[in-house]
C-alpha cells in the first residue's frame, strides 16, 4: 500500500522458517509497552479535558476515499489506516500488541484458516461480529466480498492475475460462520493467510445495493456484480456524503463517521454496537489536515491541539547518535509536552518509473540507465544530514530494518548500487552515449548492439524527464533536489515539479498507449507491505499486477515471485529479492522513518505503533 511521505501446504520447515521471519520482524516495535512511556495519565494532553483525541494527518495529504475496495488511484495508508480500518474491519488484522507485523488473532474477524485435502482446502470460521445495523457479520458477507474482487479484479489495487481470486476453483458457506476457499493447488500456508485471505474485508449486505433504493445481488451472484460496483464507486467518489450516507453509515468496527470534510478534516464517535474486543474510551477522534509539516510543527510545538502529531526532520535540534538502531528516538526538542516514538513501517521506499512511457519508455527499459540513476543517488549522506540519521538506504524488496532479520540477502546488505558518480558515469559511456555534465546526455551510437543506446532508442535521444514528488514535506524536496543536482552531472535532467500527494499518487498508475505519458512520480514514502504482508512481492512486481505501478515485467522475475508461494525456506525469497535488487524494477529510495510521532504526555496507548501502519484509536486513553 502506498505510503505518504509524513516524516520525512508447504513443508513444514517453511512454516517454522516463516514464524522465525515474524519473531526477528518483531524489531520492528518501537517499544515493549502499549502506554505512552515518558508520560503519566495526570498530564495535560490538549484533548484530556473534552475526553477527545486529536491527531495530525500528513502533509498535503487527505483521505478521499471511504471503501476498502480502493483502485490503486485511492490505494494509500492514508485511506486505509486513517479512514476504512476504524471503520470496517478486515477479515485479519495485523500487527500484535507488541508492535510485531504478525497477524492479530485478538482484532481479526476470522479465526486462523485450517488447511486440508493435502493444502488445497482452506476452511475460515468468523467469530460472533455484527454491523451497527443489527446483522450479523456472516460468511455471506465475505462471498460478497470475493464474488467483487472476482468480477471487478481489474478495479482493484490488490489483484495479481493468477492468484486471488483465480486460484480459489470454489467457495462455499456450509454455515453462517464457516467459509471454505478450494484452490487449484497447494500454497504455503503462511503466504495464503498473509497475501490472500488478508485482502477480505466483510461488506454489509447493506451494501449490496444498484442504487439508493434498488437491492443488488452480488453477495449471492458473481454477475451481478458490475452494476453493485458501479453504484458503490460513484457512492465512494462523493467525499461531501460520507458522514450522512446509508451505505458508509453501516459498520462493524470500533468507529463511525460523525462528521466528515473533503479537505481532510474527520471526526469519528465510538461505534455503541462494536461487538469486538477493546472498545473506544474516547468520546471522539479527531483528523486534522495540514499543507505542509512546517504548519504541522507550528501548532505542535504550541501544545494547544494536537494529541498526537509528527515533528518535521528539520525541526529536529540534534540528529540521533551514529550507529544508533534505527527504530530508536534521539533527542526530543519537545519532551516537555510530548514523548518522540519513531515509527518504522515494514516496507521499502523508491518512486517507479514508467516502463510503457511510448516517449521515454525506450531509455527507462534499458538496465544501464536505471543503474546510473540509481547509482547517483546518495541515499546515506540525504539519512546522515536531512532525515538527521532518522531512515536506513533502500537496497532491495526486503525491508532492511530489522537488521538481523533472515529474508535479508547478502546481495541487498552490501548494496549492489552504492552512490558512485564514476560508476554512474561509465554505465551511460559504455552504452552509447555523449555525457555532458551539467547539460544534456545524447545518445550518439543508436542500435542494439553491445556499447549502443538500445532498442527504440533514436540518434539525439536526451536523458530528460518529469519528476513530480509529493509536496509539504521538506525531507522529501531535499532529497530530490539532491538527486536532480548529482544527475545534471552525468547529462541527466529531472525536471522536479511539486505536487499533492493524491496527485502524484492518482496519476502513477499503470498504463499503455498513447496516453500512457507520465514519465516518474515520487509520493514520498514507497510501500508498506499490506494487504500483502509477507514481502513476496507479488503485487509490486509481478507482470501485470494491480499496484505495478510503472509496468515492469521481467518473465525470470515472475518465476522467482512465483515460487515464493509454494517453496519454503529463505532461500527462495533471497533468490527473488536478488533478482529484483539488481534489476532495479524502480529506483530505490531512502527508507525515512514514516513518520516522528509526537504524543501528547499524559496519552496511553498509542506506543507500541503498527508496522503496518494501521490506527487503533479505541486503544487510546487518558
Amino acid at each position: 500500500m502506498r505510503i505518504p511521505g509524513k516524516m520525512g501446504g508447504l513443508k513444514k520447515v517453511g512454516l517454522i522458517v516463516g514464524a522465525l521471519a515474524l519473531v526477528v520482524l518483531a524489531g520492528c516495535s518501537t517499544g515493549g509497552s502499549t502506554t505512552n512511556p515518558s508520560g503519566s495519565s495526570g498530564g495535560n494532553a490538549p484533548g484530556k479535558a473534552a475526553n477527545t483525541v486529536t491527531f495530525a494527518d500528513p502533509p498535503n495529504t487527505v483521505p478521499n476515499w471511504i471503501w476498502p475496495f480502493s483502485p490503486i488511484a485511492n490505494f494509500s495508508l492514508t485511506n486505509s489506516s486513517e479512514l476504512q480500518l476504524p471503520m470496517y474491519r478486515p477479515l485479519y488484522w495485523f500487527g500484535d500488541e507488541q508492535g510485531s507485523p504478525a497477524v492479530n488473532d485478538q482484532l481479526s474477524i476470522g479465526n486462523a484458516p485450517t488447511f486440508s485435502n493435502n493444502g488445497k482446502t482452506v476452511t475460515v470460521t468468523l467469530k460472533p461480529y455484527v454491523w451497527n445495523n443489527g446483522e450479523q457479520v456472516t460468511s455471506q458477507d465475505v462471498v460478497f466480498w470475493f464474488n467483487m474482487e472476482k468480477a471487478e479484479k481489474a478495479n482493484w489495487a490488490g489483484y495479481v492475475p493468477g492468484q486471488f481470486p483465480d486460484n480459489v476453483t470454489s467457495i462455499t458457506t456450509p454455515n453462517a460462520t464457516t467459509v471454505v476457499f478450494n484452490t487449484d493447488k497447494a500454497y504455503s500456508e503462511q503466504w495464503f493467510e498473509y497475501n490472500q485471505l488478508a485482502q477480505i474485508t466483510p461488506m454489509p449486505m447493506a451494501w449490496d445495493m444498484t442504487s439508493a433504493t434498488q437491492k443488488g445481488t452480488c453477495a449471492t451472484d458473481e454477475a451481478a456484480c458490475a452494476a453493485v460496483f458501479k453504484y458503490l464507486t460513484a457512492q465512494s467518489k462523493d467525499l461531501p456524503s460520507y458522514a450522512t450516507s446509508p451505505v458508509w453509515s453501516v459498520v462493524d468496527g470500533p468507529w463511525q463517521l460523525k462528521s466528515f470534510s473533503s479537505d481532510g478534516h474527520v471526526t469519528m464517535v465510538p461505534n455503541t454496537k462494536y461487538s469486538g474486543p477493546v472498545k473506544p474510551s474516547i468520546k471522539e477522534f479527531i483528523e486534522v489536515p495540514f499543507t505542509t509539516d512546517a504548519a504541522e510543527f507550528n501548532v505542535l510545538h504550541a501544545a494547544s491541539t494536537i494529541d498526537v502529531g509528527y515533528i518535521p526532520t528539520q525541526d529536529i535540534s540534534q540528529p540521533k547518535a551514529p550507529n544508533t538502531p534505527a527504530t530508536e528516538p534521539g533527542p526530543n526538542p519537545l519532551s516537555a509536552n510530548y514523548t518522540l516514538a519513531p515509527w518504522f513501517l515494514y516496507g521499502v521506499n523508491y518512486f517507479p518509473i514508467n516502463f510503457n512511457n511510448p516517449t521515454v519508455g525506450p531509455i527507462l527499459k534499458q538496465l544501464y540507465f536505471r543503474q546510473a540513476l540509481q547509482s547517483v543517488y546518495d541515499q546515506q549522506s540525504i539519512i546522515t544530514s536531512t532525515a538527521k540519521g532518522y531512515g536506513v538506504e533502500t537496497t532491495g524488496p526486503i525491508p532492511l530494518v530489522p537488521e538481523n532479520s533472515p529474508l535479508i540477502s547478502q546481495t541487498e546488505k552490501s548494496n549492489p548500487y552504492p552512490f558512485n558518480m564514476a560508476a554512474a558515469k561509465k554505465y551511460l559511456t559504455d552504452n552509447g552515449w555523449n555525457v555532458v555534465a551539467g547539460g544534456e546526455s545524447t545518445c550518439a551510437k543508436p542500435g542494439t548492439a553491445t556499447g549502443e543506446c538500445g532498442a527504440g532508442i533514436a540518434a539525439g535521444a536526451k536523458l530528460a524527464f518529469d519528476l513530480p514528488y509529493a509536496n509539504g514535506n521538506q525531507t522529501v524536496a531535499t532529497a530530490m533536489q539532491s538527486l536532480k543536482s548529482n544527475a545534471s552531472q552525468i547529462g541527466i535532467t529531472l525536471n522536479l515539479k511539486p505536487e499533492p500527494f493524491n496527485t502524484v499518487i492518482g496519476n502513477t498508475v499503470p498504463c499503455s498507449g498513447a496516453t500512457c505519458t507520465w514519465q516518474m512520480g515520487n509520493w514520498g514514502g514507497g510501500w508498506v507491505y499490506a494487504p500483502d504482508y509477507y514481502p513476496t512481492g507479488e503485487l509490486l512486481w509481478q507482470t501485470g499486477a494491480g499496484s505495478n505501478s510503472g509496468s515492469y515485467s521481467n518473465p525470470e522475475v515472475d518465476t522467482l515471485i512465483g515460487a515464493t508461494t509454494t517453496e519454503s525456506g529463505t532461500a527462495v525469497m533471497q533468490k527473488y529479492e536478488d533478482a529484483l535488487a539488481k534489476d532495479l524494477p524502480v529506483i530505490w529510495s531512502p527508507n525515512y522513518t514514516y513518520s516522528l510521532t509526537e504524543v501528547a504526555n499524559g496519552l496511553q496507548g498509542v506506543t507500541p505503533q503498527n508496522p503496518f501502519g494501521s490506527l487503533t484509536p479505541e486503544a487510546w486513553h487518558y
